[in-house]
């Protein structure tokens, strides 16, 4: 179901005026009408409606309301996405759909096979936020899109060795974290289902560039505690192997109530 995320916590007494990209969104693309009732997600991830009031030229108004009566559901843990920089259209599709499938974080890195390669230039440094201000706005769009409750987020690119210090802050920042790193090659007898036969505190994907890790970054990556899967017998482009991954992890945590002995 569609929703409106709201950018800033509405205030607790009188209306909510919204300008700007909110105003545009709202007024413009969704076509909103004073009396239309919305599902919105506040900054703090609750549920909430918003009732639009007044449109004015430039500003919209609404009411918010937090909702009280969702239904309980049993929820993923964090999935962070380690996503190794693909070149062109194909990190703003990777970003778009990490969103959709509800990634809680993606964390872009060069890798050695990665183009573009990260620069030191200041013509660089602006291309690069202006670059990551575009996946932040693409973020928001495929959240009110799909719905996505997670509250997904955002890392600047990083080099490997920067990526993988983040990596130890994760794992040592919680009990059972689970890394597995996306390889062509069966590189161990392992799988998705052997690695979620019990539920990990938080689960961090490493997906690679065109043309896949290196032997040298494959080996950095499970000396850092990675576990290996692949993703059966085709090679898949880097933007359908990190949506191909997130969906196998999410729908089987998600359906672990269904499995029986016998599908193991």
């Amino acid at each position: 179901m569609k929703q409106f995320i709201l950018r800033n916590d509405p205030p607790e007494n009188g209306e909510l005026c919204l300008t700007g990209d909110e105003f545009h969104y709202l007024a413009r693309v969704r076509r909103v009408r004073a009396g239309d009732i919305l599902n919105c997600r506040l900054p703090s991830g609750s549920s909430a409606f918003l009732r639009i009031t007044k449109i004015e030229k430039n500003a919209l108004f609404a009411e918010c309301a937090v909702k009280t009566n969702e239904p309980s559901q049993t929820l993923c843990p964090p999935v962070i996405l380690f996503q190794a920089m693909a070149k062109g259209a194909k990190m703003d599709l990777i970003v778009r759909q990490a969103a959709e499938a509800g990634v809680s974080e993606i964390a872009p890195f060069y890798s050695e096979r990665s183009i573009p390669r990260p620069t030191v230039n200041s013509a660089a440094a602006n291309t690069e936020t202006e670059r990551c201000r575009r996946w932040n706005r693409i973020l928001i769009e495929a959240r009110q899109q799909s719905g996505s409750s997670a509250a997904t987020s955002l890392r600047p690119p990083q080099n490997l060795d920067v990526a993988l210090e983040y990596w130890e802050n994760l794992k040592n920042g919680c009990e059972n974290p689970l890394a597995l790193l996306i390889h062509e090659t069966p590189l161990a007898k392992g799988g998705f289902h052997r690695y979620l036969n019990t539920i990990p505190e938080l689960i961090v994907l490493a997906v690679g560039p065109e043309g896949g890790f290196s032997a040298a970054e494959t080996a950095v990556f499970m000396a850092s505690g990675f576990k290996p899967v692949t993703l059966g017998d085709t090679i898949l482009r880097t933007e359908s192997a990190a949506l191909y991954a997130v969906a196998v992890v999410r729908t089987l945590i998600f359906e672990r109530r269904m499995w029986t002995t016998a599908n193991l």
